[in-house]
């Protein structure tokens, strides 16, 4: 395992963990914030864990070095997908999944959770993990690869609750991107929670409050 990581403990000997995956050009310490305002006391003592996304030249930003899980070539999202270097951090991810389990919290217990490139991400390594998860969060994402999805995803989590959550006015991933996402997960079978905000390319406090909710029912 090669990513770095920083790790935040709600109480000693977690139960649960959630993986966070930050976005393009971020790092690990992106949703720290965001994470500290979740209320999990519920389903006892939980680790959060939030991996630097190694750094690679992005192409549409002028082939600049910086944070991403994979190269994008331009604002369509669609075309040219980066799959060798969306492959390559599918195992990175994998093996962060690998780490929890041998550290004692079974992959029922943890939720991986990722936004935007994150997102893409927790969708493209939680649909083909090979054991159950306890769910999905994708915020300001989108579904990657969509088309090897059905063929390559896992049975272990073909039922495995996702959260989707986009904001209406994101300028970045746009939210046609995201709900053509959704009605692909949902003619898979997969059972989708969808919400929407009035914002950009963010994180909204009801968002918060949405996913808290939905954290303590996948984890009850």
């Amino acid at each position: 395992m090669t990513l770095e990581t920083i790790e935040r403990q709600t109480g000693a000997h977690p139960t649960a963990s959630v993986i966070v995956l930050h976005g393009l050009g971020a790092d690990g310490n992106d949703f720290v914030p965001i994470c500290d305002e979740l209320d999990l006391a519920a389903v006892g003592p939980v680790r959060f864990v939030f991996p630097h996304a190694p750094v690679r030249p992005v192409t549409i930003n002028g082939g600049m070095r910086m944070r991403a899980w994979y190269d994008i070539t331009g604002a369509d999202l669609l075309r040219r997908e980066d799959e060798a270097g969306l492959r390559e951090s599918r195992l990175e991810v994998a093996a962060l999944l690998a780490r929890e389990q041998a550290r004692g919290v079974a992959p029922a217990r943890t939720v991986l959770m990722g936004f935007s490139q994150g997102s893409a991400m927790a969708l493209l390594t939680g649909l083909r993990h090979a054991e159950r998860l306890a769910g999905l969060v994708a915020l300001s994402g989108y579904l990657p690869l969509a088309a090897s999805t059905a063929a390559e995803r896992s049975t272990a989590n073909a039922d495995t609750p996702v959260f989707m959550a986009h904001g209406r006015f994101d300028g970045v991933v746009p939210i046609a991107r995201a709900t053509a996402s959704r009605d692909a997960l949902l003619a898979l079978g997969q059972p989708v929670e969808w919400h929407e905000y009035p914002v950009q390319h963010a994180v909204s406090a009801e968002e918060i409050a949405d996913l808290n909710a939905f954290l303590l029912r996948v984890l009850a």
